[in-house]
């Protein structure tokens, strides 16, 4: 089984990375000419939503860093494919990349009955920028206050639960097969066309659960509209301290989350591939982008290609089995 990317090994490889950065000789990247043309990075995702703003962000700083144009394109279609695949077969040069998500890089090709590109082969890795987790939630009406009395109500009465998501195929979809799953318990998935109508009748009380994205949920949470009961990532999210996770509150392998990270076509030159990581890393890394990060309830995180392909491996180890046994399927 591939192994799992922690955030400590990020920063800790990040720090060492940067540390060979001061030593003249030592850094291979340091050699490489970034391509001279405005360099496009494609977000598969409608403007306005959460991964395209934290590709202005991003895209912002490495601008000023490297003294050139960063356009973004919004390439949105089935999912975040369209624009995906459109990152997959561009030159090499490094005038072309990809935010990706866990979505165009795990789910999509987990769910499709001919998946539209290999993830790993037909990508070159960057960097993973931030994780987001998601979040578990339950209408007032529903007699539970902490994760633990949810899965006894969920085990006395199978039938009598059901969870609300975003869409078929969905990370927060995903948080709650695998929800199902560990904890042992069944909960029919009534899928909505988007976070807000599914938060709309969560508080009206027409779903007792939802899993949303935290980025979504928090102005919901800030106005005590619902009741939370736990985040998804194994440590707290810095934004909400005082919510739980799930994995301290009695299923100690539950971990999912959502993430953006930087991509290239195949076959780009190794030392392009990694002066363009570096510069999204120091992007990450700067003080005022983390903050920016930080108040979409993201983490930022700064890692290596090499770490990148590796966690992009190891979901879809994790993520396959639960897709099949929920019968998930690309609409």
């Amino acid at each position: 089984m591939a192994s799992k990317i922690t955030r400590r090994t990020f920063c800790r490889s990040a720090a060492v990375t940067a540390s060979s950065m001061m030593i003249p000789g030592t850094s291979v990247w340091a050699q490489a000419d970034l391509p001279k043309s405005p360099i496009t990075l494609v977000v598969p995702f409608a403007a306005g939503g959460a991964t395209d703003i934290v590709s202005r962000h991003v895209a912002k700083k490495v601008s000023d860093q490297i003294g050139q144009t960063i356009l973004i394109e919004n390439v949105g279609g089935a999912g975040g494919v369209v624009g995906a695949t459109r990152v997959a077969r561009a030159k090499p040069d490094g005038l072309t990349l990809l935010m990706g998500t866990i979505s165009t890089h795990t789910i999509n090709p987990l769910m499709a009955k001919v998946p539209p590109y290999d993830p790993v082969k037909d990508f070159t890795a960057i960097s993973m920028l931030v994780t987001v987790p998601n979040v578990l939630m339950v209408s007032k009406q529903v007699q539970a206050t902490t994760v633990k009395e949810l899965i006894a109500l969920l085990k006395a009465d199978p039938t009598k639960y059901s969870y609300g998501s975003s869409g078929v195929g969905t990370p927060p979809n995903l948080s709650g097969e695998l929800f199902k799953v560990q904890a042992g318990v069944k909960m029919e998935h009534v899928p909505y066309r988007g976070g807000a109508p599914a938060m709309n009748d969560l508080m009206g009380g027409q779903i007792p659960v939802l899993f949303d994205v935290l980025s979504g949920a928090a102005p919901f949470i800030k106005a005590g509209s619902i009741r939370t009961l736990a985040v998804t990532t194994k440590k707290r999210s810095p934004s909400f301290p005082d919510i739980p996770t799930v994995a301290e509150s009695g299923l100690p392998d539950y971990e999912t989350y959502t993430w953006n990270a930087v991509f290239g076509p195949p076959g780009m030159a190794p030392a392009l591939a990694e002066r363009l990581s570096s510069e999204f890393r120091k992007a990450v890394a700067d003080p005022d982008v983390a903050k920016q990060l930080r108040e979409l309830s993201g983490d930022p995180v700064g890692s290596t290609g090499a770490e990148l392909e590796a966690q992009v491996k190891a979901e879809g180890v994790k993520w396959r089995p639960i897709i099949q046994a929920a019968g998930l399927k690309a609409e």
